[in-house]
């Protein structure tokens, strides 16, 4: 069954299993012991710190592991959040972080700090200019992910970092989903990581600081890790991490070009496959294994659990998983289609068979769905007199808002409007982009005695 989430987490490299192994029966003592088996473990923990720190780009007396990528986050945020308090408590960071760093900014705001969100382009990049013109002298941090976990669009981090340097305000880069595929551009100040996004075991994430960053470690101190990471280090688990970073760091090169060609044929296909299809993120500044595409008219937790019959695992950033009921936030800050969102990122070994096999089983998937749902198969029909319409998807989620307008959009003449009554979150954003990508007009939207009513002028 080909497993294409590798962007929610990566099978365990080979390599990661061996050193797993091996260090089970190697590394189980306390490495801050002076006896024979705790010197033996402090060696296996030391040559894991300076394999991953060659890795990052760092000092080993600069990297810390922590238990999880997501703790590698909130540790580095509120570590430099509360060394630079006397400068400030104003944190910025982009519209599309991933969300550990948005519930860690939710969190310094109920604390009394500030958040300033920087918005984003339809790819799902920022600008340094828009960055730059936020870092004012109250600002203690900036963070900016290297590139985007939902589209896989890489961020500018050089050039936000040159900003940042400039306005003298460490930068935070979230480097989950890029690390394994090479090292980060410099300028960072403080930069996390997760062990299983590259191959490596869960419950291992790497944090590093760099020398002169100023950097408070939240909670209790703790004499291990620098006391950035409290409790007993796992071992096996760190040396297995290290060890798979460095051998997908060096088929890095070869896979991301191989990849990248498949995932090249899945965006030039899908929309020719699919009707009324969108592919989003950046097409070139990209991730090479990842990409993302929306269906109209498809329930995205459907889609998923027939693509999942089908034998093929991938994810979504639809409001209609299971998981979600508001829309993504990334595809909300990109301002594309959510609904009948899926998120391919194809993991090292992926074979073009499968890729293949995935481009014939779509269509009849998406299809089928659509079918059940009763989506409109053809053109809208000839107009009637009638100038407007109100269609009343109150209670009813989506893609049912949508799809009941297209279905009525034919109804009026060119000039009339349709006015859609929903109480869906996901129709704020949905609407607008049925409208880009069927040559409609979005007027706007109206308040309603429940929901809101979205307004759409028919122009062909």
């Amino acid at each position: 069954m080909p497993y294409f989430d590798a962007a929610s987490s990566a099978p365990l490299h080979p390599v990661a299993r061996q050193a797993l192994l091996a260090a089970l029966d190697e590394g189980w003592a306390d490495p801050s012991r002076l006896y024979r088996e705790g010197r033996r473990a402090r060696l296996l923990l030391d040559a894991a710190r300076e394999t991953a720190a060659e890795a990052v780009g760092c000092r080993p007396d600069e990297l810390t592991f922590t238990p999880s990528g997501t703790h590698s986050v909130h540790s580095g945020m509120f570590g430099a959040l509360a060394g630079r308090r006397r400068v400030g408590r104003r944190l910025v960071v982009s519209a599309v972080e991933h969300s550990s760093v948005l519930h860690a900014a939710a969190a310094h705001e109920a604390q009394g700090g500030s958040v300033l969100r920087v918005p984003v382009d339809r790819s799902g990049a920022v600008t340094a200019a828009a960055y730059a013109q936020e870092l004012g002298g109250d600002t203690a941090l900036a963070c900016l992910q290297s590139a985007n976990h939902e589209v896989g669009t890489v961020q500018p981090v050089a050039e936000v970092a040159e900003a940042c340097r400039a306005a003298g305000v460490p930068l935070l880069v979230d480097a989950a989903q890029s690390l394994g595929w090479g090292p980060v551009p410099e300028g960072w100040s403080l930069l996390a990581a997760s062990a299983h996004k590259w191959g490596g075991p869960s419950g291992v994430g790497l944090l590093a600081v760099r020398k002169g960053v100023r950097f408070a470690a939240a909670g209790p101190a703790d004499e291990r890790e620098s006391g950035r990471a409290a409790g007993f280090e796992n071992l096996p688990a760190i040396v297995a991490a290290a060890a798979s970073l460095r051998a997908v760091r060096a088929q890095a090169a070869a896979e991301s070009v191989r990849l990248r060609a498949l995932v090249d044929r899945i965006r030039a296909r899908v929309p020719q496959l699919v009707p009324d299809t969108e592919v989003v993120g950046d097409p070139v500044r990209r991730l090479p294994h990842l990409v993302t595409f929306s269906c109209l008219y498809v329930d995205g937790e459907t889609l998923l659990h027939e693509l999942d019959r089908a034998e093929f695992s991938v994810s979504s950033g639809s409001s209609c998983t299971s998981s979600m009921l508001t829309p993504s936030h990334v595809l909300k800050a990109m301002g594309v289609l959510s609904e009948g969102n899926v998120r391919v990122s194809l993991p090292t070994g992926t074979t073009e068979e499968d890729v293949e096999r995935f481009l014939e089983v779509l269509p009849r998937v998406v299809t089928e769905v659509r079918e059940r749902l009763g989506a409109p198969a053809s053109a809208p029909s000839a107009p009637a007199a009638t100038a407007s319409l109100m269609v009343d998807a109150l209670g009813k989620r989506c893609p049912i808002p949508v799809i009941e307008l297209a279905k009525v959009i034919g109804e009026v003449p060119p000039g009339g409007t349709v006015t859609v009554l929903s109480d869906d979150e996901a129709a704020r954003l949905d609407i607008p982009a049925w409208c880009a990508m069927r040559q409609q007009e979005y007027v706007g939207e109206e308040p309603a005695d429940r929901g809101s009513a979205y307004v759409v002028r028919r122009l062909t």
